[in-house]
């Protein structure tokens, strides 16, 4: 006899969000408790060792558990909350904006009544919305919150493809003329050649044009700069300030345009036709003994001026 599922909500199975993953979670708890240990042992030891001058060693020894014991679980602490911490870091700018609006919205309801309430918002919404520069540079920074947490996805997709590795640290990211600039510290799994080859892909999940990534530092190969493209700023028609600098007065120069050649033949160029003398070898006769005379140093037929 089977036993029958609960009933959902709305009569459908609800699916998880995982926020941490469970191989994290593992690793976290794994390290939280070497950085109990080691950190209970060491200052332990160090209390222990300098509370020895002031008392006798065994009381000195209790004094270091008292004082270890604490400052491991505070290690213990920081170590396990870290992935969360890490996932705090990543909404940070997101949390702020709300945090901030949602307590400007209670005091300005508290305050005042409901249509100046309606009118602060509307001014406070509509005057940067109607505003080009404004509204370009809201569009421009919502655009670095949205390519932040792109980026995290490319990297958790990578990291799976790998089959190891951490997920980077994203710092910070500012807006560009072309786009997005975002800074980012690698961890143990990826690195520059790895990201070179997968750019493409990078450009395709923050919905741009190009990715283009290097070092942002030359000792630290893990510190990274990502450079977002969206848009080609250099197709603006530009003028030349060298109008600005001639004089209306000045007097146009005429100029005779010359006869350009299009089908110059060689037969056609009149160039004197230059001709040089033919040396003429001398007549060489066997002596006697069966060698050869030796060549006379000049003859009848050279003349030393053809040379000069």
């Amino acid at each position: 006899m089977s036993k029958s599922s609960p009933r959902r909500p709305f009569g459908r199975n609800t699916g998880t969000v995982t926020v941490i993953e469970a191989k994290v979670h593992r690793s976290s708890a794994r390290n939280a408790r070497l950085a109990f240990i080691l950190t209970a042992v060491i200052v332990g030891l160090l209390a222990a060792v300098v509370a020895a001058s002031y008392m006798h060693p065994i009381l000195a020894l209790f004094v270091g558990a008292l004082i270890g014991a604490p400052t491991g679980g505070l290690a213990w602490v920081l170590v396990r909350i870290w992935p969360v911490l890490r996932v705090l870091w990543w909404w940070t700018p997101e949390i702020g904006i709300t945090t901030l609006l949602g307590a400007g919205w209670v005091q300005l309801t508290n305050h005042t009544p409901t249509p100046v309430t309606l009118l602060v918002v509307a001014l406070v919404v509509g005057v940067p919305a109607a505003l080009p520069v404004t509204r370009r540079a809201l569009v421009a920074w919502t655009w670095c919150l949205v390519v932040r947490h792109r980026l995290r996805v490319c990297f958790a997709q990578f990291i799976i493809a790998n089959q190891s590795g951490s997920l980077p640290l994203i710092l910070w990211a500012k807006p560009t003329p072309v786009g997005e600039r975002i800074w980012v510290y690698l961890r143990p799994g990826l690195s520059l050649a790895d990201l070179e080859g997968r750019l493409d892909r990078i450009a395709v999940a923050c919905h741009a044009s190009t990715a283009l990534i290097e070092r942002a530092s030359d000792g630290n190969a893990a510190y990274l700069r990502f450079d977002i493209k969206r848009r080609e700023v250099l197709t603006a028609t530009v003028g030349s300030p060298l109008v600005d600098v001639i004089t209306p007065e000045t007097p146009a120069t005429e100029r005779v345009t010359g006869t350009v050649p299009t089908a110059l033949d060689l037969p056609d160029v009149d160039v004197p036709t230059v001709t040089l003398p033919i040396q003429k070898k001398p007549a060489t006769t066997n002596s006697a003994n069966g060698s050869k005379p030796a060549a006379s140093s000049s003859t009848p037929e050279d003349d030393i001026s053809d040379w000069i």
